[in-house]
């Protein structure tokens, strides 16, 4: 991973615009119509994403054994401590200086979706609000009008590894909702919809459905405020596992959404006639079934989709607005009321190493997951 943090990310994005065109087009081939539009390598993160989505990441660190501290329990020598993202020894330490992660920072404007697929992630935020989650928890946060975060990844494991996997993507806010009140939705891996596939051959295919719906599969609702909200929005945010050699079809979506496949593990994917190894975007016709099959090894795969907002995207730092007006206004606020405070000791804040998943709502209503 390069060091390229999320604020560096946005600045591109500001300069480049969020639906950056896509290069390398595919050829078109065959009688039938085609669904891929074009491919594009990965490359260094973040990902390129198309309009209504701003951002996307997947982390996945290697991180050794934890010490009392919920840090790693080996040296930090060598590592550029506040923006570690070099990925010395299969992990990093982002922003954080004794536990990994990214310690207190503000948003407005947008979403963040964080999908924890591995470890756990401790959540702070300037409303007093907090959560452990993970192991297949899904926190979907609305920036809005303004909040602060931390996001810390705690190391609770002192006699093994603390492997770590997550996907962060946000979610662009239309003009009418940039300023909506800060609010947070965590979606429990327990009422995640998770459909098990057999293609014809008996080949397991495996769709989680964090947003959106697969058949009956339906996913729990997102934040009220969301673009996801909106019924005629069609967004969709999809992992899939396909066994070596399986088959499915993405059924085809409303056509005039955008659609991005990000195939991100494995050897190869043929998405209709056209093959990508795994380290590809592929932007697709969402109103065009997609039939996929795998290759000779297992393949994982994100889906993001969803129609545009089709409004302009002004980006600084952690604020993305519609106009640099807008901007200057956020960070104005920003200085000023500080989006609340920080209701915390310190800006890392980690939860007791005996904290189970757990989510503490603004309202100091708590939930904790069966």
């Amino acid at each position: 991973m390069s060091e390229l943090d999320r604020r560096d990310a946005l600045r591109l994005l500001a300069v480049g615009g969020a639906s950056a065109a896509v290069a390398c087009t595919s050829a078109r081939r065959g009688a039938g119509p085609e669904p891929v539009i074009a491919t594009r390598p990965l490359g260094a993160p973040p990902w390129p994403t198309l309009d209504p989505f701003l951002f996307c990441v997947h982390h996945d660190d290697h991180y050794p054994a934890g010490d009392e501290r919920l840090g790693p329990a080996a040296s930090l020598a060598g590592r550029r401590l506040g923006n570690d993202f070099a990925g010395k020894d299969g992990w990093r330490m982002y922003h954080g200086r004794t536990v990994p992660g990214f310690p207190q920072h503000p948003h407005r404007g947008f979403e963040t979706v964080t999908v924890v697929r591995r470890g756990l992630l401790d959540h702070s935020d300037s409303l007093g609000a907090a959560a452990r989650y993970g192991g297949g928890d899904v926190q979907w946060l609305t920036a809005g009008a303004g909040i602060l975060h931390a996001e810390m990844f705690p190391l609770l494991e002192r006699a093994a590894p603390n492997p770590v996997e997550l996907f962060q993507i946000w979610l662009n806010l239309p003009r009418a909702d940039k300023f909506a009140p800060p609010h947070f939705s965590m979606l429990w891996r327990d009422v995640v919809p998770r459909q098990r596939i057999a293609d014809g051959d008996g080949r397991a295919v495996d769709v989680t459905v964090v947003a959106g719906r697969l058949g009956a599969a339906v996913a729990p609702p997102p934040p009220p405020s969301s673009w996801a909200a909106r019924p005629d929005s069609d967004v969709a945010i999809w992992t899939l596992r396909l066994a070596p050699g399986a088959r499915f079809t993405l059924p085809a979506a409303a056509p005039d959404a955008s659609r991005a496949l990000y195939v991100f593990r494995g050897d190869r994917l043929r998405v209709g006639a056209t093959v990508v190894a795994a380290g590809t975007m592929v932007e697709l016709h969402a109103g065009l079934e997609a039939p996929l099959v795998a290759g000779g090894a297992e393949v994982e795969a994100l889906l993001l989709q969803g129609r545009s907002i089709g409004e302009p995207v002004v980006a600084h730092g952690p604020f993305v607005m519609n106009s640099r007006e807008e901007i200057q206004d956020a960070i104005a606020d920003y200085q000023r009321t500080r989006f609340g405070g920080w209701p915390w000791p310190d800006d890392g804040h980690v939860h007791d190493r005996d904290e189970g998943r757990f989510a503490r709502h603004a309202d100091g209503r708590v939930e904790r997951p069966a």
